[in-house]
């Protein structure tokens, strides 16, 4: 990464700074979006923009932006960083104010975008699919009534600790994704995922109520279900619900739909899903998702 968007200027990475009195950096207060671009066009952007403005609008941070300046701004920073794709992160962090919790609202808020290569294409692993572990790190409930994908995000790295401190007294192959509970037991979401399963020829997936992020890709690919004449359902269900499904998967804008065919309990049983391969839903979604992207 050679360049950063630091308040619509592009600028060397080991410049790209901001100030230590960043309510962002001294409360968590900002929120951020993470999307992909397809042939040089980031997806559903403006899906991402409605999020982070509505996010922003609670919180008390001003910040609005024309989608075409965002878009001329991520291709120059792909072109000045040698990219033709990218992945994205755009970040707006709260700005500057007095040591306290002030209950103005944020005037001047810092807007970075950050972009680097995208991960490796593996076909065999959209074919093979990837193991899930169950995690014993409850996710938490939202701050507010809904979560945000707010720059706090301690329980996402205990997390993720946690599941690489498994993977190393483990023999498995691969990046596995961890999958938090709630603290009643209910099925939340990935690391970094939303989730979803098949049962009986239908999609089910948690709920937002059980305080799970609500993904643009999650809520798009239920669109795609609707579209395909597939029953989906939200609601509150089970580890035992998910081991018994017929298949699994995983979404997020860079990932797009991730088969799952490897199951692991807190306990460490594994459990298989399906015959090892991606299922012939997840399949069909996957495609029609892609052939929304241009590709």
């Amino acid at each position: 990464m050679n360049y950063i968007g630091v308040n619509g200027v592009l600028t060397p990475s080991a410049e790209a700074v901001i100030s230590v009195l960043d309510h962002g950096f001294m409360y968590g207060m900002g929120l951020f979006e993470t999307f992909r671009t397809y042939q040089g066009r980031p997806f559903l952007l403006e899906r991402h923009l409605e999020r982070l403005r509505g996010g922003c609008l609670e919180l008390g941070i001003r910040y609005d932006t024309r989608e075409e300046l965002l878009r001329l701004e991520i291709a120059q920073l792909l072109q000045a960083n040698e990219l033709r794709d990218g992945y994205i992160r755009l970040t707006v962090s709260a700005g500057t104010g007095p040591l306290g919790l002030p209950p103005e609202d944020y005037t001047e808020p810092s807007v970075i975008i950050y972009v680097k290569s995208l991960p490796e294409y593996d076909s065999e692993l959209y074919a093979k699919g990837k193991e899930l572990w169950c995690l014993t790190t409850p996710r938490n409930t939202p701050e507010g009534k809904i979560r945000h994908k707010s720059l706090h995000y301690m329980n996402n790295i205990l997390a993720k600790r946690e599941l690489a401190g498994l993977i190393r007294n483990s023999y498995s192959k691969g990046v596995p994704e961890g999958l938090l509970l709630t603290a009643e037991g209910h099925l939340a979401e990935g690391i970094v995922s939303n989730l979803f399963f098949v049962r009986g020829g239908k999609l089910f997936t948690p709920e937002v109520g059980t305080g799970i992020l609500p993904g643009i890709t999650r809520s798009f690919v239920m669109e795609l279900a609707e579209h395909q004449g597939l029953q989906y359902e939200e609601g509150r269900y089970t580890w035992d619900e998910l081991v018994a499904a017929e298949e699994i998967f995983l979404t997020n804008s860079i990932q797009e739909l991730m088969p799952v065919t490897t199951l692991v309990g807190q306990e460490g049983l594994r459990y298989s899903v399906g015959d090892g391969r991606i299922g012939p839903i997840t399949e069909m979604l996957l495609d029609s998702y892609r052939s929304c992207t241009g590709i």
